[in-house]
């Protein structure tokens, strides 16, 4: 809801502060006062094209700053902001500012933003109906959401989002095994011929480290021997070491008792060398004679990395990975020869999702053209009251083909009007007129507030051309209306104003040749004594004050 609406420097207007309240705000004054600066102002922190001519002579810069009350917690404005990083706490200001160099800044709750996040956020806070740029309502886009939100079937919508992505799942499964066997097909010659050669040489993973270690010993074979027969030498020849450790532990043996055992421990250690030193002269011994001087080994070796080495080179992998080549390589010729079979299993189950999504989609067109027809219908008991009782109002609903159905079903969503009995139907911004577009947005706006997010309506020109009991009529609906929504109406009907909660009247002054608009609340006396001027003009009467009381009271 929109709470307060700061202006500087913005064409007629100097300063200007308002604060608004919930319920109907009706604004009024003579033609040519600057209500429609009032407009620009708003529409300019609304995200509207900011042009220099707005700027007020004599001023450097304009700016204009709103500030809006955010009730619901969670709501669209609030996530559109959140995706954008921008804190929003107890409320919503922006400012926008713009100089006579054509430079202008926006903030949101202090924070720097774009002309076109601006106008996104806008339109989560306000929808205005009348001279304004097509958006909300006049929007053909957004009429599908509007009448599944009026339709209230949300449980169907939820229905058929999920069968949507079973389906959408299946198709893309399907058409991914397709091309597998495809692709599969156009190489599987060279596929049979990998294969012949993987299995040639049979790679094991794992082997690689273990060819090069037995390489380097069968390379290395006759300094190996050498080695392990100096070491047994060293440890057999003379007096080896198992006879110097038996003799060490006898020696020991003598003296252990005089000393009450405590050269045990010793004896121990001596009796583990000797077993130790007895193991690794036998070991030696083994190792010795296990060492190959096979050349011809040495050559098998060679043979086989210098081929594992060739194939992983040809398929860019390393060796150990070759057994995945060779069992992705078997995969996909087995694809080839048993793929017929997993791709008719596939289609059937993508056929099966589209038949489960084609039954929900179904489902929710019947509800929305159930919830079409009430709309239809409610709509067109706005309008004769609007003095458009020869008006037309019909929800169109089409069937789109295959390839346009999404998670919201297969249909696209049209309201369409006539304003004549035999004018063809058609879009809203286009059928109607200013003044004719504001009251079938007001009798939308009417059935659909209970399903708005929005918070905020301007009314511009819904009076146009009317009178008497038909601005009657526009009056109560507005006053409906903002029973649910803050409403905001220009208005040069007394009809309309007499039911506003709030009431400014805006007016242009010349003092030393400098013209300046202002806007000032209404108390009640200066509310009747306003809807008086306008029921009688200049010069008010008796009789119109009685008139202007009168519409108050009603």
């Amino acid at each position: 809801m929109l709470q307060t609406l700061s202006i500087r420097n913005v064409v007629l207007i100097d300063k200007l502060d308002l604060d608004f309240q919930s319920g109907l705000s009706v604004l009024t004054g003579e033609t040519g006062a600057g209500k429609s600066i009032l407009l620009d102002s708003l529409g300019l922190v609304l995200g509207n094209r900011a042009e220099t001519s707005l700027i007020r002579h004599g001023a450097d810069k304009l700016s204009v700053t709103a500030s809006f009350a955010l009730p619901k917690a969670d709501n669209p404005v609030c996530r559109l902001l959140a995706e954008n990083e921008i804190e929003v706490e107890d409320g919503l200001i922006i400012k926008r500012t713009l100089n006579t160099e054509g430079k202008g800044k926006i903030f949101i709750n202090d924070q720097p933003v774009s002309v076109k996040l601006l106008r996104e956020v806008g339109r989560c806070l306000v929808e205005v109906h009348g001279q304004f740029d097509n958006q909300g309502l006049l929007n053909p886009a957004s009429h599908r959401g509007v009448l599944d939100a009026y339709g209230s079937y949300a449980a169907l919508l939820e229905e058929v989002k999920n069968r949507y992505a079973e389906f959408k799942n299946a198709r893309a499964a399907r058409e991914q095994a397709e091309a597998d066997i495809e692709r599969a097909k156009t190489e599987e010659d060279n596929l049979r011929h990998w294969v012949g050669e993987l299995e040639k040489v049979n790679p094991v993973a794992g082997e690689e480290d273990e060819l090069v270690r037995r390489r380097l010993e069968l390379m290395n074979a006759e300094k190996i021997i050498e080695a392990l027969n100096h070491a047994y030498g060293i440890l057999t020849r003379g007096c080896d070491v198992q006879s110097a450790l038996r003799q060490a532990q006898s020696a020991m043996y003598k003296v252990n008792d005089m000393v009450g055992g405590k050269y045990s421990e010793i004896i121990d250690d001596l009796e583990q060398a000797m077993i130790e030193a007895g193991e690794a002269v036998n070991a030696i011994e083994a190792a010795s004679e296990n060492i190959s001087l096979n050349t011809g080994e040495l050559e098998e070796i060679e043979s086989r990395l210098f081929a594992l080495k060739g194939l992983a080179r040809k398929h860019q992998v390393g060796i150990d990975e070759l057994p995945g080549v060779l069992a992705d390589f078997r995969q996909k010729l087995s694809n080839i020869e048993f793929g017929e079979e997993g791709l008719n299993k596939l289609r059937k189950a993508e056929e099966q999702a589209k038949l489960s999504y084609i039954k929900s989609a179904n489902e929710l067109s019947a509800a929305r053209k159930a919830a079409a027809l009430q709309l239809d219908a409610s709509v067109m008991s706005e309008l004769p009251p609007l003095k458009m009782e020869k008006a037309r109002f019909v929800t169109r609903i089409e069937k789109t083909d295959e390839g346009s159905w999404n998670e919201n079903g297969f249909d696209n969503i049209y309201f369409t009007v006539a304003t004549n009995p035999n004018s063809p139907q058609g879009s809203l911004n286009k059928i109607a007129s200013g003044g004719e577009l504001a009251r079938f947005m007001l009798a939308l706006k009417v059935n659909l507030a209970r399903t708005s997010s929005v918070e905020t309506m301007i009314f511009d020109e819904v009076d146009a051309g009317i009178g008497g009991a038909t601005a009657q009529a526009v009056g109560e609906r507005l006053s409906r209306l903002a029973r649910d929504v803050q409403v905001l109406v220009v208005t040069h009907s007394p009809q309309v104003a007499a039911k506003g909660n709030n009431h400014f009247k805006v007016e242009k002054s010349t003092n030393d040749n400098v013209t300046t608009t202002t806007v000032r609340e209404l108390c009640s006396n200066e509310k009747c004594e306003e809807i008086a001027r306008m029921l009688a003009g200049e010069v008010i009467s008796d009789e119109a004050r009685a008139a202007a009381k009168v519409l108050l009271s009603a």
